[in-house]
């Protein structure tokens, strides 16, 4: 059992325990495109190849989170069935990281190494990443605690990654990139972020104490019997996976590659307006967190959900109006009101976000009620394959609105500059002076077709997302409370 001074000090390495995971993955996820289409020189067949990789490897990611989930779930050790995997991950991902950002090859060559090191980040990070989330129904049923080890998970995993948003942009565009160049700039906060994501893991894997009560049984077989079952048999966790994948779909464009280009494409070839951007359009979301448990236990959750998609349509319309109003002759301002457009808009996905997070966890007890079994880290295992789900579809999105927009000709002029500044050909100061005017011979169409594609169609799937949570998610606070209380009475008389 979990006492009380166990459970504070859980509250706070669990957490903290996600920082650096958070940082590495926005690196790969957010920026891996970026990186590739500013140092790499692509026709439209090689986007495409690696458009296609992307999707087939988020695809297969995918599908092989319920098969890590249910490997998950019949490991045994003195160290539990999470543990392990959280160190095995880590190490793993990182080296796969390292790699990915400090190779000089191109074309082809770089296409066939690309798709394989996307590959082996799919089944690295899996790893740790399922373990991580897995954990939290171990640490505690009741339905308060949940919501604070999840905010708070959710929380940290936010300022991971709002720190790689912040630093990444400023350190590999524009004025300030390291080296002078974007490929050298990329390798060198590789191996930064890849040193301090297992050192932040540590505060969980040392510190955190979960409920082992699943050592005492026996541990079940590895069936894809068991994860279809486990799956298709929970009506409520059918239902919340569809939601949540058509909310992430949206929340994930701007991110996606799209923002930063738009907003390069907008203000000009400075990082800082994209580090701002990403960062400080996701601080609003840090007071959600840290007030979510609060606010749930005095607004429930659909009506919250209806408070919040208002919220995110005066965001996006404050976007939409400051693009279109606001001059471009003054980026410093038009930056700004962008983005506390963004901060409105991404306050109501991430409330979407988190209550969807906690919407899956809560299917563990109804099928613990439904099937007498828990199946914790199958169902954990549903969260990052629909992430995944999601980024595959994200990465499909992205490329059709880079062919339909005509951004790859610019891309590929920008990628032509930054290699001759890193062989020395040219200076930094003449590279941003020739980047200018690139930039300058974008269309406004083309800008206009960006701006839609980060606005519009992401509010247009949350309120989707919206309206299917409040017909089809039966498994309210209410009722899960209810189910609750008859497992307790359950276990107490034996039954």
């Amino acid at each position: 059992m979990i006492n009380d001074q166990t459970t504070r000090k859980n509250l706070i390495m669990f957490p903290i325990g996600t920082v650096g995971r958070d940082m590495m993955y926005n690196l790969f996820t957010n920026f891996l495109l970026t990186y590739v289409l500013f140092t790499r020189r692509l026709d439209a067949a090689q986007l495409g190849a690696i458009t296609a990789i992307m999707v087939a490897a988020r695809v297969f990611d995918a599908l092989n989170d319920p098969i890590m989930g249910n490997i998950i779930e019949r490991t045994r050790s003195r160290w539990g069935k999470f543990k392990p995997w959280l160190v095995i991950g880590i190490i793993s991902t990182c080296l796969v990281v390292y790699i990915a950002f400090n190779s000089d090859l191109q074309g082809w060559s770089f296409v066939w190494f690309f798709g394989v090191i996307y590959i082996l980040y799919s089944v690295t990070y899996t790893m740790h990443d399922i373990s991580y989330w897995g954990m939290i129904p171990s640490l505690g049923s009741d339905a308060d605690l949940r919501n604070q080890f999840t905010s708070r998970a959710t929380l940290c995993a936010g300022i991971g990654g709002a720190l790689a948003g912040f630093l990444i942009p400023r350190f590999t565009t524009g004025a300030g990139t390291l080296g002078g160049s974007a490929s050298y700039a990329f390798g060198r906060i590789a191996l930064v972020v890849c040193i301090i994501a297992p050192l932040f893991l540590c505060f969980t894997i040392f510190g955190v104490r979960e409920n082992r009560n699943y050592n005492n049984k026996k541990a079940p077989p590895v069936s894809f019997k068991k994860i279809i079952s486990t799956i298709s048999g929970n009506d409520q966790l059918l239902w919340i996976s569809l939601i949540f994948l058509i909310q992430q779909i949206g929340n994930g464009i701007a991110l996606g590659g799209l923002g930063s280009t738009y907003l390069y494409f907008e203000l000009g070839y400075e990082g800082g307006y994209y580090s701002n951007f990403s960062t400080f359009g996701l601080a609003a979301t840090a007071v959600l967190m840290i007030l979510y448990p609060a606010i749930s236990r005095r607004i429930k959750r659909k009506p919250l959900m209806g408070i919040m998609t208002v919220i995110s349509a005066v965001g996006y319309i404050v976007m939409l109006a400051v693009a279109i109003l606001v001059p471009a002759s003054n980026p410093n301002l038009k930056c700004w009101l962008f983005t506390v457009g963004y901060m409105g808009a991404n306050f109501g996905q991430y409330s979407f976000y988190l209550i969807m997070m906690i919407s899956i966890l809560n299917t563990v007890e109804y099928n613990e009620f439904k099937t007498g079994q828990r199946d914790e880290a199958i169902i954990a295992s549903l969260r990052p394959f629909l992430t995944k789900m999601a980024s595959a579809f994200i990465a499909l999105i992205t490329y059709a609105s880079y062919m339909v927009f005509g951004v790859l000709s610019y891309t590929n002029q920008i990628s032509d500059l930054e290699q001759q500044t890193s062989m020395g050909l040219i200076t930094e100061t003449a590279k941003l002076e020739q980047i200018g005017s690139v930039i300058e011979n974008v269309l406004s169409s083309q800008r206009f077709g960006l701006l839609l594609s980060i606005t519009v169609l992401p509010f247009a799937l949350m309120f989707i997302s919206y309206i299917l949570y409040k017909k089809h998610y039966t498994l309210d606070e209410d009722y899960y409370d209810e189910i609750c209380a008859k497992l307790s009475a359950s276990q107490k008389t034996g039954e």
